[in-house]
């Protein structure tokens, strides 16, 4: 029984072991999405597809992992060209001048058993603000079919998209608004180990 309890103790130290270390964002498997209301009737969808950066994390010592992400603002789509094409342009994102959206950690801390609190410096249209990012995970480490680690967070916030100055607007009849200034925003990445 001795023996058996030992290795179960020995694979469950090398599994968190195995966690410590250097992560990269798997692009195709990771998004950024949002949701904002319009009309004030209903609440449209959006996501970024390609969001890519890195994660320091050990999970013997989570409060100084270190977490770094850039959104390709162009890869921005809610299912609709036209208004896809707005959002790139002036009215909103702006991507000519400002081509990425970036959220670069500067505290981490622990909420307990897979809950983290990640406050960090957020930058969209070029304007950068303290964030909070509530996070379920990371995950356990599993190894894919190729043999690589991998594990997957979750992460949420909410933003006043005017103060990052995004203000475009127009006002209608009822005294309403085309769209709402509070966004959610819900990031999902998969991090596979860096060799």
């Amino acid at each position: 029984m001795k023996n058996v309890l030992r290795a179960g103790a020995l694979v469950l130290v090398m599994s968190v072991l195995s966690l410590a270390g250097d992560w990269k964002i798997d692009t195709p498997h990771s998004s950024a999405a949002f949701a904002v209301r319009h009309l004030g009737l209903s609440t449209v969808h959006g996501a970024f597809g390609k969001v890519t950066g890195t994660v320091s994390y050990d999970p013997a010592n989570p409060s100084a992992a270190a977490v770094n992400v850039t959104i390709d603002a162009a890869s921005v789509s809610t299912r609709d060209d036209q208004r896809d094409k707005d959002l790139r342009s002036p009215n909103f994102f702006d991507v000519e001048k400002y081509p990425t959206l970036t959220f670069v950690s500067k505290k981490v801390i622990p909420e307990g058993a897979g809950k983290l609190q990640i406050v960090g410096d957020l930058t969209i249209h070029g304007v950068t603000k303290e964030t909070v990012l509530e996070v379920d995970g990371p995950t356990a480490s599993i190894k894919d079919p190729r043999g690589n680690s991998r594990i997957g967070a979750s992460a949420t916030t909410k933003i006043n998209r005017k103060d990052f100055g995004i203000n475009w607007n127009h006002t209608l009849d009822n005294g309403g608004v085309v769209v709402g200034d509070d966004v959610a925003i819900e990031i999902e990445v998969e991090l596979v180990q860096a060799k």
